[in-house]
């Protein structure tokens, strides 16, 4: 319990301290995220922050992981440094999308081959249960740069993308820790210290971007934990195991999953590649409608705190029912969401 503590105080502190003198060197070199097609922002910002973020993660990391029952913990901290490399070159000089997304497979592929953090069964979804290797290869790494995407998709708002990191990575930290699995709820912690931490500076107005180094590195930590999360939930005799362990992390993982699905259909149907930036993200519809960048955050957050709730007190209708009332509920809202949005755009044009 003192480690964990100890993990999230020490990523807080570091990350604390060290942004002041990350905004004075980004202006000094006239480092900023520069309002685009998909920004919601109409200022210049620094945004080096992920600096920040991953300094404090892996260095908490590092000091307070028991090293002796956490054996593949050098392969984890290599694929970090892989997406911080990635994104800090993004953050500093554009990366193409088609590297980026090698980058991300070749962390992932660290993962998956020497950390061992893959998924070995479906547990029942779509009727399917333990499958081959070949096929635990090609699934994992999916789902991991799924989700490092994911969190990289919906960083358009101030505060968002860390305040949802930190709500997940403490829910799972949460079920880590009261299942005697040390080492991952260290790792949470640690995430939700540096996130918290950055937040200060990332909330209106923001002084602060977390850029692609920040958002890239909240997204691999909470695959690693949503994956080890759903493994371990083995069917042992314990009042913390979920019986629907896939469907309950689709449903922590809910906002930036769902988000990132609805956009890329959204693109593909039209025509459009779905990396193509542009303003139809959810926390765009919510801008859209009057919200202010700390409203729409605040509310994402609740929605996403709904959904955990939801997995946690219907674990026992299985993961295939469990994952189509998810998927509906979320549609429903979605849904809500959008009618709101083009009644305040007609009402604008009228």
């Amino acid at each position: 319990m003192y480690d964990i503590i100890l993990a999230f105080v020490t990523a807080f502190s570091l990350t604390f301290l060290a942004i002041p003198s990350i905004i004075s060197i980004a202006r000094k070199k006239r480092l900023y995220d520069v309002p685009g097609e998909r920004s919601a922002h109409t200022e210049v910002t620094p945004s080096l922050g992920g600096i920040a973020i991953f300094a404090g993660t892996i260095f908490s990391i590092i000091l307070w992981t028991p090293f002796s029952y956490f054996d593949d913990l050098q392969y984890i901290l290599c694929s970090f440094i892989i997406i911080f490399l990635i994104g800090a070159k993004d953050d500093i000089d554009p990366v193409s999308p088609t590297k980026k997304l090698a980058g991300q497979v070749f962390a992932a592929a660290i993962l998956v081959f020497r950390a061992k953090v893959s998924i070995t069964s479906f547990y029942g979804v779509f009727g399917i249960y333990e499958i081959p290797f070949w096929v635990s290869v090609i699934v994992s790494i999916f789902v991991i740069v799924l989700i490092i995407n994911a969190f990289n998709l919906i960083d358009g708002i101030n505060g968002l993308s860390g305040s949802v990191g930190s709500l997940i990575a403490l829910t799972f930290g949460l079920w880590f820790y009261y299942t005697d699995h040390m080492e991952y709820a260290v790792v949470a912690s640690a995430l939700i210290g540096s996130s918290i931490a950055f937040l200060k500076y990332n909330f209106n107005p923001a002084e602060i971007f977390m850029g692609d180094t920040g958002s890239l590195l909240l997204g691999l930590v909470c695959a690693i934990l949503a994956i080890e999360f759903i493994e371990l939930n083995n069917g042992d005799d314990n009042s913390w195991v979920f019986k629907s362990g896939p469907a309950a992390a689709i449903g922590v993982l809910i906002i930036p999953l769902f988000d990132t699905l609805q956009v890329f259909t959204k693109r593909i149907l039209k025509g459009k590649s779905p990396f193509r930036p542009d303003k139809t993200h959810i926390h765009h519809l919510c801008l859209n409608i009057g919200m202010s960048h700390t409203q729409a955050t605040l509310l994402l957050v609740a929605v996403n705190l709904l959904f955990i709730a939801f997995v946690y007190f219907f674990d026992y209708l299985g993961n295939m029912n469990l994952i189509s009332l998810v998927i509906l509920l979320a549609v429903a809202l979605y849904t809500i969401l959008h009618f709101l949005n083009r009644r305040k755009m007609r009402a604008i044009t009228q």
